[in-house]
C-alpha cells in the first residue's frame, strides 16, 4: 500500500539518483498540466503540531515556464500518450494518366 504522502526521506532517496546540478522544478495541476521553478524550502507545523515541510514556487513572474513537457505529464499519468494519427493516402490533383 502506497503511502498518501512523500516523505522528505523519500524525496531524498528519490533526488540521490538525479544529477545534484539539475534544476529542481514543480510539475502543478494534472487538468493543466504546468511548470514553476522551485525556490525555498520552509518547515512548519500542521494542525496536529507534526512537522511538515513545504517547497516553494518562486514569486517572480519568471517561475512559471508554462506548459509541462508532454512526455512529462505522461510519465505523471496525467495524460494519455498521444499518438499521431494515421498517414494517409494523398490525392492527385491530376487524375491516373495525366487527363
Amino acid at each position: 500500500m502506497e503511502r498518501p504522502e512523500m516523505t522528505v526521506g523519500d524525496l531524498i532517496d528519490c533526488l540521490s539518483a538525479c544529477d545534484r546540478s539539475a534544476p529542481l522544478r514543480l510539475a502543478m495541476n494534472p487538468f493543466f498540466p504546468m511548470a514553476h521553478r522551485a525556490t525555498r524550502i520552509v518547515e512548519a507545523l500542521d494542525e496536529q503540531e507534526k512537522p511538515v515541510v513545504y517547497l516553494a514556487e518562486g514569486r517572480g513572474e519568471d517561475s512559471q515556464f508554462g506548459p509541462l513537457p508532454p512526455e512529462v505529464a505522461v510519465a505523471l499519468t496525467w495524460q494519455a500518450p498521444v499518438l499521431a494519427p494515421p498517414r494517409r493516402l494523398r490525392r492527385s490533383a491530376c487524375p491516373v494518366g495525366g487527363q
